[in-house]
């Protein structure tokens, strides 16, 4: 019984060390293949917030990006069964697409504030020059009465 339980363990660890899926001979690279899901990423979430202008312009996500990146559905599909077979390649691909869309969120992030902050002063500007003018009014309108008051 024993013989047989370490049979199967040390046939499940060489089973795990043998490819699943041959590497396909057009497979795309990593850093492009990271790219493309990235872009894909990005597409999608924006698809999700704005589909009605996609379905008033026809575009198609997945078309767009073969385009793009000039590949095509099985090129695409190859390399990622390939690549989602090598699960320590795989995981670091979405880690680098996470890691992108994390700056570019924190980009925006950083522009809608400095946007904002550049309102903010703008229109503090305009109230200051307001209650500027507001108390240079009010003290001409003093010393207008004053001087009617001094004339008979």
């Amino acid at each position: 019984m024993r013989k047989a339980v370490l049979f199967f363990i040390g046939l499940l660890f060489l089973s795990c060390g043998e490819k699943v899926v041959e590497e396909p001979e057009n497979l795309i690279p990593k850093e492009k293949m990271e790219s493309i899901l990235y872009d894909l990423a990005i597409l999608n979430s924006t698809k999700s917030a704005f589909s009605s202008v996609f379905d008033d312009t026809g575009i198609d996500i997945m078309e767009f990006l073969y385009d793009k990146y000039d590949i095509d559905s099985i090129q695409f599909s190859e390399s990622d069964l390939y690549y989602a077979s090598v699960p320590l390649e795989y995981q670091s691909i979405y880690e680098s697409v996470d890691a992108r869309i994390d700056r570019r969120k924190k980009d925006m992030e950083d522009a809608t504030k400095k946007r904002n902050d550049s309102v903010r002063e703008a229109q503090t500007k305009r109230r200051d020059s307001v209650q500027a003018l507001k108390e240079e009014k009010d003290s001409i309108q003093a010393l207008s009465k004053e001087k009617d008051s001094i004339t008979p």
